[in-house]
């Protein structure tokens, strides 16, 4: 079992999908324990349909406000999560220089999906589950009444 780190940078393309979701749900699990931040490889308008399926699990990132790598305040991390290959290769590119643990973690791009609206939904929420159960597995910390 892995120590929890103190900061987790969580990355995709858009930042509009799969970061906001991890990082809400990390932020659900450990509160103010961890750091946590998402970033996109680029920036992009936060997806109504990941709005949604957070919702049915109680948790509101209406309010996120997508972001891009190059935007970021601080860079200091101690273990960056990248959810899509393009944001692999800019965590790797960002932490060069840095003591920083990176993770891939290849995450079903959900915006991909066509047809019904809850077809697409459906797709989402096999997003938000897959990166429940990856959190839950990877940090240590979490209270066994939440597991």
């Amino acid at each position: 079992m892995r120590d929890m780190p103190g900061s987790v940078l969580f990355a995709c393309s858009l930042n509009a999908v799969r970061s906001p979701m991890a990082e809400a749900i990390l932020k659900l699990l450990f509160g103010k324990k961890v750091y946590v931040d998402s970033v996109g490889v680029r920036g992009g308008d936060l997806d109504p349909f990941a709005v949604e399926v957070m919702k049915e699990i109680g948790i509101d990132i209406s309010r996120h406000r997508s972001k891009s790598f190059d935007e970021l305040l601080d860079t200091s991390f101690d273990l960056v999560v990248s959810l899509s290959p393009e944001a692999q290769h800019k965590a790797v590119e960002m932490t060069r220089t840095m003591a920083c643990e990176v993770e891939y973690w290849p995450t079903l791009d959900a915006t991909a999906y066509e047809g019904s609206r809850e077809a697409r939904l459906a797709a989402y929420r096999q997003v938000r589950d897959s990166l429940m159960k990856r959190i839950k597995e990877r940090f240590p910390a979490v209270p066994a009444s939440q597991l």
